[in-house]
């Protein structure tokens, strides 16, 4: 094992121990870990806080671990150690890697086939909105919609995390772009090209068909719940719809695979229907369990042209706060509210 020179000498860890509220969080410490063969340990400089951690507080997030455990689905920090098989021309270098859990601590040990390195030049807070957001954004816009030049695509949530990020990468693409959001990001959205619609307004399919008479040619869609039903019916013949989440049920009560598998079961209904329209339900972590080497190949080249387009200003980092880890609790508060405009990100 290789390690660079450092003064911490103790680990701190966010844990969520059961369905509490944010204020429920508790704070273990204990030693820093020591990195197994192909491993190396990462000291977290930028960590975020996305919808998953909301859903897993309430127990309702798809295969999420049993209580208790570390949240986190993200991370950037530096590689303090490495082990055995690991070469030591990662040890100081900055990366960024997608966990699911255990990103909140202050060191964390992962497979070090599964890091990727930051370019010079992009902070670790900026980095930290693009990794899952920015992941998911991209791969969503070109690996399942496709989009092209020309083409309309709407955006559910163009002021979120996920959505501001899905909304540059689809500009830059030459698209353009319907978001809905709330009227006070309206300006901002105008500023970058993208035509807003309240979405409480309660009249949102009618606006988009009033901006795209034939249909838009994707939808990206976060809410789910009975709505998704409106998006697929917004899209021009040969569209596609690609749903990533389900906000609509946040709050709701019972198991938190019901939502998911309801999804499932329209998007394959769907598909059957002879239109030429698609539908996909988006999951990050998909062909990760029966083709790792592909999966992590597709990472590692997606995160990186993400990083690109943040380094050139294709994409901007919406941070909507930086709070210390020790304020989870608060932080977790703010990203559930819907008051904010960007990612919610934890620094040590």
């Amino acid at each position: 094992m290789e390690v660079m020179m450092t003064n911490t000498v103790e680990r701190v860890e966010v844990v969520l121990p059961g369905k509490v509220e944010p204020e429920g969080l508790q704070f273990h410490r204990g030693p820093v870990p020591v990195p197994a063969a192909g491993q190396v340990v990462v000291a977290m400089e930028a960590t975020g806080v996305s919808f998953a951690e909301q859903q897993m507080r309430r127990g309702r997030y798809y295969d999420q671990p049993p209580f208790p455990f570390v949240p986190g689905y993200d991370l950037v920090g530096t590689v303090l150690a490495v082990g055995e098989g690991v070469g030591s021309a990662l040890l100081g270098k900055r990366v960024a890697a997608l966990t699911k859990t255990g990103g909140w601590a202050s060191h964390v040990a992962l497979t070090a086939a599964d890091v990727v390195e930051v370019p010079d030049g992009v902070s670790p807070v900026d980095a930290e909105t693009a990794v899952v957001n920015g992941i998911t954004a991209w791969q969503m816009l070109h690996r399942k919609a496709r989009v092209r030049a020309g083409q309309t695509v709407l955006v559910h949530g163009a002021n979120g995390g996920v959505g501001s990020i899905l909304v540059q990468l689809a500009l830059a693409a030459g698209a353009h772009v319907i978001g809905t959001a709330s009227t006070r990001h309206h300006d901002a959205l105008l500023a970058l090209g993208v035509t807003p619609i309240d979405y409480r307004s309660g009249n949102v399919p009618a606006r988009v068909r009033a901006l795209a008479p034939g249909g838009v040619d994707a939808v990206f869609d976060h809410v789910g719940g009975d709505g998704i039903v409106e998006s697929w019916r917004l899209l021009a013949p040969g569209g596609t719809l690609v749903s990533y989440g389900s906000a609509a049920t946040r709050d709701d009560e019972g198991s938190g695979s019901w939502p998911v598998l309801k999804l499932l079961g329209r998007v394959w209904v769907w598909n059957a229907l002879p239109n030429g329209r698609r539908a996909y339900f988006y999951n990050v972590w998909a062909g990760r369990a029966y083709a790792k080497d592909r999966f992590r190949a597709r990472l590692r080249a997606d995160l990186s042209q993400v990083f690109t387009a943040l380094q050139h200003g294709e994409i901007t980092a919406k941070v909507a706060a930086e709070i210390p880890l020790a304020r989870a609790a608060e932080a977790m508060r703010l990203a559930e509210s819907g008051t904010v405009a960007g990612k919610v990100v934890l620094v040590p």
